[in-house]
Parts: C-alpha cells; structure tokens; sequence
C-alpha cells in the first residue's frame, strides 16, 4: 500500500447504502465520522480510553480539522483508514493525519488532519498533556 507514513493503524471499512449521498458517492460526513472511529481506536489500541480521559480530566480535543476529498468511494467498496500520530510539542498539542486507501489498488481517496489540543474537560481550558498521556502517545508519535 502507498501509506504517506510508516506504520499505520488501519481500520478496514466499507461505505453501506446509507453512507451514500444523492451523488451516488460516500457523503463526506462519512468520512470525517470514520476519522473519528480511527482516532478513538488508535487510542484505545494505545492504552487510552474514554474512562481513562474521564478519570485524569484530560482529554485532546479536536482544535482544527481537515479533510481533502480527492476521489468518490461507492458502496460497498473495500477501503483502509490509516491514521498516525504525528507533529507534537509533548506538553500540549499534537496532530493527528489520516489517509483513506481504495484496497483494491491502494489508490488514496482522502486525507485529513486533526489539530489536538489536551484540554481539562472539566473546564474546558488547555491543560498540560498528564504524564499518562505522554507515557502512552508520545512513543506512537511519527518522526
């Protein structure tokens, strides 16, 4: 596969008829819902849960995001979700980058990035990453 970085972690999907917008293409909701599902289970896979944000009052929060649509998806098609931890300071922000694969010819469809900043979810105010955090996402962290 022609990944952007080494490594992946890969969720397997495939769009259903109802992620299917009036174009006859996967809706870009869709898209953005499946980033979401990677980054949650790219950070579970890493030893980070919700309970575990929930507990330390911690959490990284999506500050800005982006997607670039390059190619239509169609129903049923088998498609790859890359995603890495990538460009960090270790104290508070991070970024998360995906990149979604055709499987069939490894040909990408979409790529999005996602600007992180660790806040309390308490208060909502930018906090320092607790060590946990570093302990668990700075080795994953893309050089």
């Amino acid at each position: 596969m022609n990944w952007d970085h080494p490594q992946p972690f890969i969720l397997t999907l495939a769009p259903a008829a109802g992620d299917i917008d009036g174009l006859d293409h996967t809706n870009n909701a869709v898209y953005v819902q499946w980033c979401e599902k990677a980054g949650w289970a790219h950070s579970e896979a890493l030893g980070l849960a919700l309970a575990d944000y929930r507990r330390l009052d911690r959490a990284m929060a999506i500050r800005r995001a982006e997607y670039d649509y390059i190619l239509p998806t169609t129903a049923g098609e088998a498609l790859l979700l890359g995603t890495w931890l990538y460009a960090t300071d270790g104290k508070l922000n991070m970024e998360r980058r995906f990149q979604l694969l055709r499987a069939r010819d490894g040909v990408t469809v979409m790529r999005g990035r996602w600007e992180l900043i660790c806040i309390d979810i308490s208060s909502g105010r930018a906090r320092r990453m607790p060590p946990e955090f570093c302990a668990h996402y700075l080795p994953a962290v893309v050089a």
